[in-house]
C-alpha cells in the first residue's frame, strides 16, 4: 500500500477531500468566467523536483473543460530553439480568449535546471534574468493574467518522493520525463 504524506494536524484525509472539491467546484466557477468574459489565464508552476507540481496541476485541471484548458510541458530545448530568442519558444502556447492555461515548468527553467544541464551559457542566464520582467510586463499588457506559484518540500520530503520513484513502476515514467516530454 502506498505510504503518503502525513497532513497537517487540523486537516484529516475526509476534510482535505472535501475541501478540496469545493476549490475544484470554484475553479469550474472560474474557467465559465474565463470563457463568458473571453479573458486569458496563464499559471506557471514551478518548483522542486518531486514537489508535486504534476499532482497539483492535475487536481487543478480535473474537472475544467478540456477544450478550454492546456497544459504544457515543454521538453529539453531542441538545436533550434536553442538558437532561437529565448521566449519564442513559449509564446506559441499562451492562452488565447478564454482559456486558461498552465505551465509545468515554464520560462525560469532557463535560471535553474537549463543552466545546470549546460543547455544554456552563464551569459544567457543573465540575459534571462535581465529580460523576464519586461517579458513578463508585455504579457500582462496584452492583458493575460499571469500567476505563478513555487512549490516546495523539505530536503528529506524529496529524498523520500525521489526513492519512490525508483521503486514505484507507476511513477518511473518520472525519471525519463526530460527525454519524452513534449507539449501536452
Amino acid at each position: 500500500m502506498k505510504k503518503r504524506p502525513p497532513l497537517p494536524k487540523h486537516l484529516n484525509r475526509h476534510r482535505y477531500h472535501t475541501l478540496l472539491i469545493r476549490l475544484q467546484i470554484e475553479l469550474v466557477k472560474l474557467q465559465r468566467s474565463v470563457i463568458e468574459r473571453g479573458q486569458r489565464i496563464l499559471i506557471i508552476v514551478e518548483g522542486r523536483d518531486a514537489a508535486g507540481k504534476d499532482s497539483t496541476i492535475k487536481s487543478i485541471v480535473e474537472h475544467l473543460s478540456p477544450r478550454d484548458t492546456r497544459v504544457v510541458a515543454l521538453g529539453p530545448p531542441s538545436n533550434r530553439e536553442r538558437c532561437s530568442w529565448y521566449f519564442q519558444r513559449h509564446v506559441s502556447h499562451l492562452p488565447a480568449a478564454g482559456e486558461i492555461v498552465l505551465f509545468n515548468r515554464s520560462w525560469y527553467n532557463r535560471a535553474g535546471v537549463e543552466r545546470v544541464m549546460s543547455f544554456c551559457t552563464k551569459e544567457e542566464t543573465e540575459e534571462f534574468l535581465e529580460t523576464v520582467p519586461a517579458f513578463e510586463a508585455m504579457i500582462e499588457r496584452a492583458g493575460i493574467t499571469l500567476l505563478k506559484y513555487y512549490l516546495d518540500i523539505s530536503n528529506q520530503e524529496q529524498k523520500r518522493r525521489l526513492a519512490e520513484r525508483q521503486r514505484d513502476p507507476l511513477k518511473q515514467w518520472k525519471e525519463l520525463a526530460p527525454q519524452i516530454r513534449t507539449v501536452a
